[in-house]
């Protein structure tokens, strides 16, 4: 996934005009963000300081790796049964 040009405190700041009342479209327009984007980020990051954000994102992070990991685990484990079943 291609890193975000936006930092932490940049997405809160993007955030924060919208929870002030400013149009959407308007924001969007002076970010150089689609809306879809505002409203991904709003939707997952609203209402988060940017300390929070970033704990979240190194959490979000970690979660995958250990994914990866119990997915190779499991190949490894379906292999290994494979093989002593060969051998019985």
């Amino acid at each position: 996934m291609k890193a975000s040009k936006f930092s932490d405190a940049q997405k809160a700041f993007i955030l924060k005009q919208g929870a002030d009342g400013v149009p959407v479209a308007d924001i969007c327009r002076r970010a150089g963000i689609s809306q879809a984007t505002y409203f991904n980020w709003k939707k997952k990051y609203e209402g988060l300081a940017p300390l929070e954000m970033r704990r979240l994102k190194q959490l979000e992070d970690e979660n995958t790796k250990l994914r990866k990991l119990v997915a190779d685990l499991s190949l490894d484990r379906e292999i290994l049964q494979d093989v002593i079943r060969r051998k019985i």
